[in-house]
């Protein structure tokens, strides 16, 4: 049996890249989500910051069971909207995997370039290996660009209050660097799997995009103060997301046999 070789994967991933960018309307949907996810919070601030003696913001604080007074009150709710933004900003290292992995593995059945693939000398493993970097390494780096901006972006709308840098600090650098590449990886697992038995990009991207709506739901909850954020849970979520990565690689390693895709998609 034929060993796994990177230089074969690299291939399989260099491919998908190249491919990656000729698709311009792809590309802009990868970019819009990230835009808003830090247009809107830094807009959300300069509301705050730009009248913090405001008596209406001390209301809203206490509505969170915050006791600060009224200097304080335009801060709590910068930390706290950030805090509770979290939630919603990982749902971008799990909206752009499902986009690219969809077209990417789904697509192959539509543009007939399977059989092509699995008549070279590259392993069902070493394709399954390529696709998931070309998924992965776009996504994890968009993810640090638009934390990158939404840093500078939040630190200069904030910079009136006179507290230094808001960001970033140490829930969101655990969540960038730990817990988005887990929710990365579990967003390419899923529209891979789901892919491997549908075989249509825009339904993989509908099935898969479901998996969405319960981030949704959490972000929803801490917005309303039923949930509380913070880097506990941040690090219990990462815990979670480990465990649920090891699950969807097996039964994605199970489904990417070269018998099962040629059978199924040939």
């Amino acid at each position: 049996m034929k060993g796994f070789a990177w230089h074969r994967a690299l291939a399989v991933y260099w491919k998908d890249f190249l491919d990656l960018r000729k698709h311009r309307a792809l590309l802009y949907s990868m970019a819009a989500l990230p835009t808003v996810l830090v247009v809107v919070p830094a807009g959300v601030v300069w509301a705050y910051v730009r009248n913090p003696h405001d008596p209406n913001l001390k209301v809203m604080a206490n509505y969170y069971g915050a006791t600060v007074g009224a200097d304080h009150a335009a801060r709590f709710l910068v930390d706290r909207v950030l805090t509770d933004w979290f939630t919603l900003y990982l749902i971008m290292p799990v909206f752009v995997p499902i986009l690219i992995s969809s077209h990417a593995v789904a697509g192959e059945k539509e543009r007939r370039t399977l059989e092509p693939l699995l008549a070279s000398p590259v392993t069902a493993l070493e394709i399954l290996v390529g696709k998931s970097l070309a998924s992965l390494v776009p996504s994890v780096t968009i993810c640090v660009a638009a934390f990158a901006a939404l840093c500078v972006l939040i630190d200069v709308v904030a910079w009136p209050l006179g507290d230094g840098l808001v960001l970033p600090n140490a829930m969101w650098l655990f969540g960038v660097f730990v817990v988005a590449p887990l929710f990365a990886f579990f967003g390419n697992a899923v529209a891979v799997i789901i892919s491997a038995r549908v075989g249509d990009s825009r339904l993989a991207q509908q099935l898969a995009g479901l998996f969405v709506l319960p981030l949704v739901g959490m972000a929803g909850g801490q917005f309303a103060g039923f949930l509380k954020g913070g880097l506990e849970a941040a690090a219990v979520l990462a815990a979670v997301m480990v465990v649920v990565d090891v699950s969807l690689v097996a039964v994605a390693r199970r489904l990417f046999d070269r018998e099962r895709l040629l059978t199924r998609w040939g």
